[in-house]
């Protein structure tokens, strides 16, 4: 079993409107002292009635954090979203960038945009259950383009975002192959790095076919790791319990026996990484340990 994994991001060309709008708000970018910037460290909220409304005003955002959120309320204009995060990497091609528009997202559209080029992302109005849109930091950057409005009182267009270290094999295998069971050295990996390290049953499968996930609830009786209070005290047991989430077209089942669980928090949720049986996992990790090729030591208990 494998934790859900975003789909990839959906091209389609921009209209001319939007790439001679991007193509002059860069221009105005250089030289403008009018322009309007903003920053924060982790997320941004602001308002597009700060512009007049007969402009095409653009707006600079500047975020240095690996995870937060933009919230553009009565969108008019544009944003120019600057991820600037304060990360160790050799390379951005080592980063994926994740982003997951609001439930209620309306009122502009979303773009990649890289060297005057744009691709849509997300657009005005799109409510898809896969709603998480991911890609290479190094594709570009994000361009946000509010569309003709009669009446912006009720828009607000957002969306939280996220950078995926994928300079790991795990993280590497994980967006890219989300379904597919993990190799002997993709398990010792996950144990060592992810958010989340449980020794469980599966109690119960549930499949949400509007928002395309199955969530696993899981019967815990030891915790090796967790990075938030996924799995809290159970009150008929001495143990935990607690929920992961995976792609419905991954097609978990309730499945008899003791697996380890790994994964990591996505959005808030716990997303399923590696789960082997836990028998497995313990061959696994002798094998390993044997030779000195362990990443990390855990107990196999």
């Amino acid at each position: 079993m494998r934790r859900a994994q975003a789909p990839g991001l959906v091209l389609a060309p921009p209209p001319p409107s939007s790439l001679l709008l991007l193509l002059g708000l860069l221009v105005l970018d250089r030289g403008c002292a009018a322009q309007q910037y903003s920053s924060d460290l982790c997320s941004w909220k602001g308002s597009g009635l700060t512009h007049e409304s007969h402009k095409k005003d653009v707006e600079q955002v500047y975020l240095r954090c690996s995870e937060g959120s933009i919230e553009w309320m009565y969108p008019t204009g544009a944003l120019i979203v600057n991820l600037r995060p304060n990360i160790v990497s050799s390379s951005p091609k080592h980063w994926t960038v994740c982003i997951k528009p609001f439930k209620d997202s309306a009122g502009a559209n979303i773009y990649l945009e890289k060297t005057g080029e744009l691709k849509l992302l997300v657009g005005d109005g799109d409510h898809s259950p896969t709603r998480i849109h991911c890609f290479s930091y190094d594709e570009g950057g994000l361009f946000v383009e509010a569309t003709p409005q009669l009446d912006i009182s009720r828009k607000i267009t957002g969306f939280q975002y996220e950078l995926i270290n994928k300079g790991t094999e795990s993280d590497l295998h994980t967006i890219s192959a989300p379904c597919r069971p993990c190799s002997d050295t993709e398990v010792l990996l996950a144990v060592c790095t992810s958010d989340f390290v449980v020794k469980g049953t599966i109690q119960n499968v549930i499949n949400e076919e509007e928002q395309q996930d199955s969530v696993i609830d899981v019967n815990v009786n030891k915790i090796y790791r967790q990075k938030m209070k996924i799995f809290k005290p159970a009150e008929e047991s001495s143990g935990w319990r607690g929920q992961i989430k995976t792609l419905l077209q991954c097609g978990v089942r309730p499945g008899e026996g003791e697996f380890l669980f790994t994964g990591r928090m996505h959005f808030g949720e716990a997303r399923l990484g590696c789960a082997p049986r836990f028998k497995d996992f313990q061959r696994m990790y002798k094998e390993a340990e044997d030779k000195g090729l362990n990443p990390c030591e855990i107990g196999t208990d």
